[in-house]
């Protein structure tokens, strides 16, 4: 064993689908504005940050977790509204949840299917859990019709490939449009399998699938802390009928949400309307922000009920590359998807960053013309 290279060794365990993946890749985001990773750009306020600390210092570290984070999901259902038989599963931020999720259904030849483009980690999870991943393409169109749900291939989908799993994102990740309430109903209403609406942006969009947790059996709503100002802490969770949840909580592993996150999650629902609050900015700057793209010639930017913004643009490589030469990180998705051929994405900053991408922009535009 011991002349063979563990290189030589991976190969030759390791699944081909293991070895065939790029592992997600994070940029190096030194000396940047971040505005690449749909991070909420407000620091909390002095006495809240000082509350936590307080509590911080206080916590048992020394001890493992509530391993049912009682507390934390009473405050979650309280804040969201939960139809009556709906209860919470806390997750490592969003992506434990679609791990767990897929590994519960994954019986043999079992699929998972989603649209594309679309959160790129709905593909790799069904490739570690092993399972046939199935993507549709969203509409090509002009105005509204870009990147909506083509509902007839999607229909005919689901009926062709009988999916035991469908993640649809809710507003939609790259593209940053809420897709139609009635098409998405029409999809659940057809799908035979678990339908898991996607929620990571739901505190800067005008809908939600909550209130309609009641109405189909084989809908769970996922959502995420992470955009509203809590993306240190990775805190998701996942709510539905308790029938599915008591047994997905069978493959939750142990104290997978500290004690940390808990308390400081905790502190901050507490204070829920301070990050409403900044969310409420976030919108009004994403508004101003989507007038400023849409007033340069050379761009073409999308409608977004997310806290990014997603826009089309001749050489989009060589403007990210210009974007970080100056100091901007955005993120580069030319290349990600035929469909997002010539594509960048911002995430909304603070009105000084904003500003400060703008001015990038035309000084990158410019030196290119």
């Amino acid at each position: 064993m011991s002349s063979i290279s563990a290189s030589s060794l991976a190969g030759s365990l390791l699944r081909q689908e293991v070895l065939d993946l790029h592992a997600y890749h994070v940029p190096d985001s030194s000396g940047c504005i971040k505005l690449d990773a749909m991070e909420n750009p407000y620091l909390l306020p002095p006495v809240l940050r000082d509350e936590i600390a307080e509590a911080v210092a206080a916590a048992a570290i020394n001890r493992y977790p509530d391993p049912g984070a009682a507390s934390l999901k009473e405050k979650i259902r309280g804040l969201t509204g939960l139809p009556q038989g709906m209860d919470v599963l806390l997750g490592n931020g969003s992506d434990e949840l679609i791990q767990l999720l897929a590994m519960a259904v994954n019986k043999p030849g079992a699929t998972l299917l989603s649209v594309e483009p679309s959160f790129v980690m709905y593909r790799m999870i069904a490739t570690f859990t092993g399972m046939r991943y199935v993507g549709v393409p969203l509409a090509t169109g002009s105005g509204a019709e870009n990147f909506s749900l083509d509902l007839p291939a999607t229909l005919a989908a689901i009926e062709r490939e009988q999916p035991a799993l469908v993640f649809l994102a809710y507003p939609n990740n790259p593209t940053g449009n809420l897709f139609s309430a009635d098409a998405v109903a029409q999809l659940i209403e057809a799908a035979p399998g678990l339908v898991v609406v996607d929620e990571a942006y739901y505190a800067f969009a005008s809908d939600s699938f909550i209130p309609r947790l009641a109405r189909y059996p084989n809908l769970l709503v996922m959502r995420t802390f992470s955009k509203l100002g809590m993306a240190g802490l990775r805190l998701g969770f996942l709510a539905g009928s308790t029938a599915w949840l008591e047994q997905l909580e069978k493959l939750r592993l142990p104290y997978n949400v500290g004690v940390l996150p808990q308390l400081v999650a905790e502190k901050l629902l507490g204070h829920h309307e301070v990050l409403q609050q900044q969310a409420e900015q976030i919108k009004q700057d994403r508004d101003k922000l989507y007038r400023q793209l849409g007033e340069i010639a050379a761009v073409r930017v999308y409608p977004s009920e997310a806290n990014f913004l997603l826009f089309r643009i001749a050489n989009a490589t060589a403007v990210f590359d210009g974007l970080k030469q100056r100091g901007v990180l955005i993120k580069n998705l030319n290349g990600g998807h035929p469909m997002l051929k010539d594509c960048l994405r911002v995430t909304v900053g603070t009105p000084d960053q904003n500003m400060k991408f703008i001015a990038a922009l035309q000084e990158t535009l410019t030196q290119l013309a």
